[in-house]
């Protein structure tokens, strides 16, 4: 039996980080994966999304090259050549978390893993140990008993990634980022697509002024959208799929060639093993510490499989903490509160901290500060006018609250505000950073000029 001090089970953001960084710390380490080393988010999730989506913008300038004194004669894509782009970005991808496998050193081992009490764990049959082992299996896209996923007509994200040929009518049931980046991509590529969002608002979790700034600018690029409406049954026996709503008005049934629920994801912990051992579940959630330690020792969790944000970079950054801990290293907990969120429809969305709802609700005193694209001379340059950046003071302390942006590229700027809000800079520090011009970032400095009346461009 081999004997390892660290194995990982998943490969994913969370799994192959967590593995290097264990090997950095001069660990024995392994790291099992049933499918390709990279898991959901290379392969399937954030990468081959975003190639998909830069494909989809590409294609969007094209058809507005007038706008930019160009002439480009009947502007046209291919569907199968996008979908096999974003393949091929995937790929490599997870081809080069291969070779960083191979550089530190790290034994991957192929197969399903399930949890053994003893510290091991059996992959196919071979028994493996370690002094530490560490679950990052990650999730799955979430099926609703009204929205059962035949893989074919009702289809989760994984199957609106390869689709043979591109539909004609597309229905979206769920609007937070799987649903409005998939949207954004089939109606630039010419799919009429319809959200349909069973709260109040699109992209629910955001501050009510992003939510109503991309709902503008979908309607504007003739996406139709659904509020406060469930989807409460499809009818899938005909040649495409009759999906029926229920709505303040009453029912409405849409027809469309697919249905595509993105309604959340599930955590994969079914069958691993966890019920063996005796760790601790809260409903599809592993229970973890600061440390992201199970109730049983020696086993950990991290990423999707905990109560975290179910994100990347969260699930990196909990690997490496865990690691580092294990290592006997001094490491503070990770700041749930502090972390990004990115959206890569288009216009974009990053955002961070408490919105303006949330910090009211807490009975904050709040300086608010709004900075329109409108106004910012790079983005009147690049033809990306829509959007803003939106900022929160407490307005006794200066301290940073929340920062909210929608527009061209955001997501490349919200870690100024992550960043700020570590270093627990203040208002009047960030207006007192000179920021570059022309820069979509100088609108950061200008919300924050907002904020304290200050503001020289608006």
């Amino acid at each position: 039996m081999s004997k390892y001090d660290i194995i990982v089970l998943g490969s994913g953001p969370g799994g192959y980080v967590t593995a290097i960084r264990a090997s950095q710390l001069g660990f024995k380490t392994a790291v099992i994966e049933k499918e390709s080393l990279g898991g959901v988010c290379l392969n399937w999730g954030c990468i081959p999304t975003k190639a998909l989506l830069k494909s989809a913008q590409v294609f969007e300038y094209l058809k507005h090259a007038e706008d930019y004194g160009l002439k480009v004669k009947d502007a046209e894509h291919d569907f199968d050549a996008v979908v096999k782009r974003s393949r091929g970005v995937a790929d490599g991808m997870s081809n080069g978390v291969k070779f960083l496998m191979k550089k530190n050193k790290i034994d991957v081992i192929e197969g399903f893993g399930k949890l053994k009490t003893g510290k091991k764990i059996d992959v196919n049959g071979t028994e493996y140990s370690a002094d530490h082992i560490i679950v990052a299996t990650g999730a799955r896209s979430r099926e609703l008993p009204s929205l059962p996923q035949d893989g074919k007509k009702v289809i989760g994200y994984r199957q609106a990634m390869t689709l043979d040929k591109q539909p004609k009518k597309m229905i979206v049931v769920g609007s937070g980022a799987i649903g409005v980046e998939f949207a954004y991509f089939y109606n630039s590529m010419g799919t009429e697509v319809t959200i349909v969002e069973y709260l109040d608002k699109i992209v629910p979790v955001e501050d009510n002024d992003v939510s109503k700034q991309l709902e503008r600018s979908f309607k504007k690029s003739g996406i139709k959208i659904m509020t406060s409406a469930e989807v409460t049954s499809v009818d899938t026996s005909g040649k495409g799929v009759k999906a029926t709503v229920k709505t303040k008005k009453g029912e409405e049934v849409l027809e469309a060639d697919i249905l595509l629920s993105a309604v959340g994801i599930k955590s994969n912990i079914e069958n691993i093993g966890l019920e063996d051992v005796g760790i601790a579940v809260d409903r599809d959630k592993i229970l973890v510490n600061d440390y992201y330690q199970t109730n049983i020792p020696g086993y950990y969790a991290i990423g999707d499989v905990t109560p975290g944000q179910a994100l990347a970079h969260v699930a990196s950054a909990e690997g490496i903490l865990c690691v580092e801990k294990i290592a006997g290293q001094h490491v503070e907990a990770l700041d749930y509160g502090n972390i990004p969120g990115c959206t890569y429809c288009s216009p974009e969305i990053a955002s961070v901290g408490l919105t303006e709802e949330q910090a009211k609700a807490q009975g904050l005193d709040v300086k608010i500060g709004k900075f329109p694209f409108s106004a910012s001379g790079k983005a009147s340059a690049s033809g990306a006018k829509d959007g803003f950046v939106k900022v929160i003071f407490d307005a006794k302390y200066g301290e940073w609250l929340g920062c909210h942006m929608i527009g061209a590229g955001v997501t490349d700027m919200i870690a100024e505000a992550v960043l700020g809000r570590k270093l627990e800079t203040t208002g009047h520090e960030v207006l007192k950073t000179v920021h570059p011009h022309p820069t979509m970032s100088e609108a950061v400095m200008e919300a924050v000029a907002a904020a304290y009346d200050e503001v020289i461009h608006l």
